[in-house]
């Protein structure tokens, strides 16, 4: 894989409980709607052994999801980033952790998701 290493972390306040947070995080319908534009393949709801990907222009993202629980979700992912995303969350905070090997610029990225989540999250009150 071509790049270099990142790692980023980043926990936000959200107004929203947390069977929210994870019904947008792990139903790929919900998924789709704040990850515009990025675009998210099936529809099959995100357990452990589901493998997906998502689309940003010409970049393709496999994702494996690992775990998936009440209130955590981690992915292996590969092809355009080569690394993890993991994802916990409770009663009015959500937490996001990705580490891999890209060209992307990861934290720019990962920062504008978490945002575009908050802003979901406010909008299905």
């Amino acid at each position: 894989m071509f790049g270099h290493f990142q790692s980023s972390q980043l926990r936000l306040e959200v107004d929203a409980p947390a069977s929210r947070i994870r019904e947008s995080l792990t139903v790929p319908s919900h998924l789709q709607r704040w990850l515009f534009p990025q675009q998210i393949s099936g529809d099959i709801p995100l357990v452990a052994g589901v493998s997906f990907t998502s689309t940003i222009g010409p970049i393709t993202i496999a994702h494996q999801v690992k775990i998936s629980q009440a209130n955590a979700l981690v992915c292996l992912l590969s092809q355009g980033i080569d690394g993890y995303h993991e994802w916990y969350w409770g009663e009015g905070w959500v937490q996001s952790r990705l580490e891999g090997i890209s060209l992307l610029p990861l934290n720019l990225g990962q920062t504008w998701n978490l945002l575009r989540l908050v802003q979901h999250l406010r909008s299905i009150k």
